[in-house]
């Protein structure tokens, strides 16, 4: 089932595929933390700079491991419809959480990017990246943010993703770009040989690689 080596070998089977689109002046914005070390590839061989774009996961005290949302440090909150209305009954108490986390989403990025400026996304070819897609609700809080921002066209780009999912996200971009789409789609790990958790300190280290420009 193993069809990556590890995340930079994911990143140059991706890259190759986003060339192809001929995208003018494109930004590359990864969701960390996996995200980070295939964006890396893909913004080197797009000759693009590599940011992040931080999503954070909402919910209720009551349902402390259920996702009910998602949000970034900029957009307006994307919150699952597919669950149960008990468990997102409590209108107050979501405001609160999504506000808790988009503060944190906030710090997030400022300890990732540092001193260096934020990326001008308005009237840009934006390629949002992942080390891949299962649900696909961090990939849609990101590109529903960017959006708003006034990216002149958004790309999500993963090496493996659920089809279901890489089709529920069309309506909030251009295009998604996949280099495997399983129909009998399983966790995102099973499809590397390896894929250890990507540390905050890398995250930092792999921006700075990256020219801020």
């Amino acid at each position: 089932m193993q069809v990556f080596r590890d995340r930079d070998d994911a990143g140059e089977q991706l890259a190759e595929r986003v060339r192809e689109l001929g995208l003018g002046d494109p930004v590359v914005l990864a969701l960390p933390r996996g995200g980070v070390p295939v964006g890396l590839v893909v913004a080197e061989r797009l000759g693009a700079r590599l940011d992040v774009t931080v999503v954070r996961k909402i919910a209720l005290s009551e349902f402390p491991e259920t996702a009910v949302g998602a949000v970034t440090a900029e957009g307006a909150p994307i919150m699952n419809d597919r669950l149960p209305r008990m468990v997102r009954a409590d209108r107050d108490e979501l405001e609160r959480s999504a506000e808790e986390e988009r503060a944190e989403a906030k710090r997030r990025v400022e300890a990732y990017r540092g001193d260096r400026p934020a990326p001008q996304v308005a009237g840009r070819d934006v390629v949002v990246v992942d080390d891949g897609l299962a649900t696909g609700m961090s990939a849609r809080a990101a590109l529903s943010a960017l959006g708003e921002l006034g990216a002149a066209s958004l790309t999500l780009a993963v090496p493996v993703c659920s089809p279901d999912a890489a089709q529920a996200l069309e309506d909030v971009c251009d295009r998604v770009v996949c280099v495997l789409s399983p129909p009998q789609f399983q966790a995102v790990s099973l499809w590397y040989k390896r894929f250890p958790q990507v540390e905050d300190a890398e995250v930092q280290d792999l921006l700075r690689r990256s020219p801020a420009s």
